[in-house]
């Protein structure tokens, strides 16, 4: 059994990000990364699907403390893995890092103030546990079983389990789905298939930019990297956030303009209504980035297309609609979304009792009530990931530097139902449907102070690094 101050879940992106925070900002405290897998990366080692990428500029998505060299805004799967490696190398993260080691069960004792940490092999014990394996299950994504799928004569994956043998070369591809990763997987297979058909029950709202950002590589050529790359993030921040208030405040201009903007990248054969016109407001889900309007080019020049229908069977031959059309297909891919857990999928228990997360709500966005000295890190929907998990990995610091300074053991946020003028929500609060399917499992948020996940940069940025520690809510044991 190996004692470790800090233990850090998953070697992902806020893994990463968390582990330089706490060899930064508490050094004298020791630390290892547990992750599961062979390889560190996290989701950027996991997709491999075509065309895999960013849906966030890299000045942000990437680490404030190793700034975004590349030219292109908008990166590709494998030069953010490649990233990752750099900034763990760089930084001496990768010494720390321990492959192969799911966590399994957390045991919290008060007596000990320790947590008990068990993998499929060893035994850890730490005084305090940070979970960074964010909330897709990594195993197995959302898989719907559609009728007549055995007796399809073609391929069936899902992106994200995507075959290395696979080649599609010449072949009828269908693509399932209408969200980020289908608007991804359409333009990046077009090229080499013969046809490509993005198949959607209902649309989502798209929106193009450039994926190099003309702005910032100016700003790059004339000041010292440091300050530019400050500048960026500064100005990339303030526009995310006042595009995200303005949307949600005025819904209905927002579907307009990018409605608007949609139809002028269409041909005239492909009409915004129905294909790009959504039921749901703005933001009520994740917008989609469709960099340098890649997904547009294909569909004006033929090599792909998009069909809203309800499927109504697989047939030998592809997939029969409820309209009676049937769409041909060598390959179908079924981009149908995610799965989520919460916490890693770890049994959680405090003093012998099993917690479960839904039972909870999140303190600050990533402590849970009434379970001591645990932090869980999520990100933004709204904005780029790194942005909070890194707001948060410094609050923990802040947050272990608290009980070290004032000789406590533990810290545990209690709840109060009562306070609550509202319904509690998910911690997750879009309409998507992977966030509705996990509803259930997930953590939930109240209507008001730390019990609120706000969606907001600017003013967590106050909250988490200025704000107090002790702040009436979180206890302190000695």
């Amino acid at each position: 059994m190996e004692h470790l101050d800090v233990l850090i879940v998953g070697a992902g992106l806020s893994g990463i990000g968390a582990a330089y925070r706490l060899q930064t900002r508490c050094p004298d405290r020791t630390y290892a990364v547990l992750e599961a897998r062979d390889a560190l990366g996290g989701t950027w080692d996991l997709f491999r699907y075509p065309g895999v990428r960013s849906d966030s500029d890299m000045f942000t998505l990437g680490f404030p403390f190793h700034p975004w060299k590349a030219a292109k805004a908008i990166a590709d799967g494998p030069a953010i893995l490649d990233y990752l490696y750099v900034t763990a190398s760089t930084y001496g993260i990768d010494k720390h890092i321990r492959f192969g080691q799911r966590v399994a069960r957390a045991s919290w004792s008060s007596a000990e103030a320790l947590w008990t940490v068990e993998t499929g092999d060893s035994v850890y014990t730490c005084s305090f546990l940070y979970v960074c394996s964010g909330y897709y299950d990594y195993d197995a994504g959302y898989v719907v079983d559609f009728p007549g799928q055995s007796s399809f004569e073609g391929r069936i994956v899902h992106p994200q389990h995507w075959p290395a043998d696979l080649d599609y070369t010449g072949q009828r591809v269908v693509v399932i789905g209408s969200g980020a990763t289908a608007v991804t997987l359409v333009p990046a297979m077009a090229g080499t298939a013969e046809h490509v058909t993005m198949l959607q029950r209902t649309p989502s709202y798209v929106a193009s930019r450039p994926a190099r950002d003309a702005f910032s590589d100016r700003l790059r050529a004339v000041l010292p990297e440091n300050l530019a790359h400050r500048l960026i993030r500064g100005k990339n921040v303030a526009l995310s956030t006042a595009l995200y208030s303005a949307f949600r405040k005025w819904p209905a201009h927002a579907a307009w303009l990018l409605n608007a903007g949609v139809a002028r990248e269409l041909p005239e054969s492909i009409p915004v209504d129905p294909h790009f016109t959504p039921q749901y407001k703005p933001w009520d889900q994740r917008l989609c980035l469709v960099p340098d309007a890649d997904l547009f080019k294909a569909l004006r020049d033929g090599s792909a297309s998009v069909v809203t229908d309800e499927i109504e069977r697989f047939t030998p031959r592809g997939v029969l609609l409820r309209s009676g059309m049937e769409l041909e297909a060598d390959l179908v891919v079924t981009a149908t979304g995610l799965r989520m857990v919460a916490l890693g999928n770890i049994q959680v228990t405090v003093d012998g009792r099993s917690v479960a997360p839904h039972d909870t709500f999140v303190y600050k966005g990533m402590m849970l009530s009434g379970v001591p000295n645990l932090a869980w890190c999520i990100g933004y929907t709204n904005n780029s990931w790194t942005l909070r998990s890194d707001l948060t990995s410094q609050y923990v610091c802040r947050l272990l530097n608290h009980l070290t300074a004032t000789g406590t053991r533990i810290c545990v946020p209690e709840v109060d139902p009562a306070e609550y003028d509202a319904p509690p929500r998910p911690v997750v609060d879009l309409s998507s449907g992977y966030i509705r399917r996990a509803a259930a499992i997930l953590p939930r948020q109240g209507s008001q102070g730390p019990w609120r996940l706000r969606q907001n940069y600017p003013r967590d940025l106050v909250t988490l690094r200025f704000g107090p520690v002790e702040d009436g809510v979180m206890q302190f044991v000695a």
